[in-house]
């Protein structure tokens, strides 16, 4: 039986790098025979955090009514999730940051994950990507159960598409499909 895969693209640029990497993830996780949906974050309404805490008095219920919801439900459902990013500054992007952070609200019932993580970058060495790959494992340190699996650094892709062109989209594909 297959596993259900879910994949945070966090990338603001549809097709961008690391959105393309998630596809070629994606590719390979069906044809091996898993149920797989990719989401991108930044085409949700997901606001950030307040740390208010409404949702530990509300059975979980965040007290914004946008799209994390329905996004926490399918993450706690989930058997993989796959976190990608490009890299900002030394980190993950804001939109996927903010996904990590409203999780909070049931994160008890985020367990027992496989954990894949994807980061692009246009400095040329991977090293940079070092503080990105962190957050991703900062996060899956929270969660009970949670197995890292594989990791992906595209380093030295700036433009949009240009890692169509490099060897990290078979890797990809083979992480994918090895799931």
């Amino acid at each position: 039986m297959g596993k259900k895969v879910l994949i945070l693209s966090g990338s603001p640029r549809q097709g961008g790098n690391s959105d393309i990497l998630c596809d070629e993830f994606m590719r390979g996780a069906k044809e091996a025979g898993h149920e797989v949906e990719k989401i991108r974050v930044a085409g949700k309404n997901i606001a950030p955090c307040s740390a208010c805490y409404y949702c530990r008095s509300h059975a979980g219920e965040c007290m914004h009514k946008d799209d994390m919801a329905a996004l926490l439900q399918k993450i706690i459902e989930a058997d993989v999730l796959v976190l990608a990013s490009p890299v900002y500054f030394y980190s993950i992007c804001a939109q996927l940051k903010a996904v990590i952070d409203r999780t909070v609200a049931r994160w008890t019932e985020v367990e027992n994950k496989e954990f894949y993580y994807i980061a692009t970058l246009a400095e040329a060495t991977s090293a940079a990507a070092e503080r990105t790959i962190d957050c991703f494992r900062g996060y899956a340190d929270c969660v009970n159960g949670a197995v890292e699996k594989g990791v992906i650094i595209g380093s030295g892709v700036y433009e949009r598409g240009v890692i169509k062109n490099t060897p990290y989209m078979q890797k990809a594909y083979a992480m994918g499909k090895n799931v």
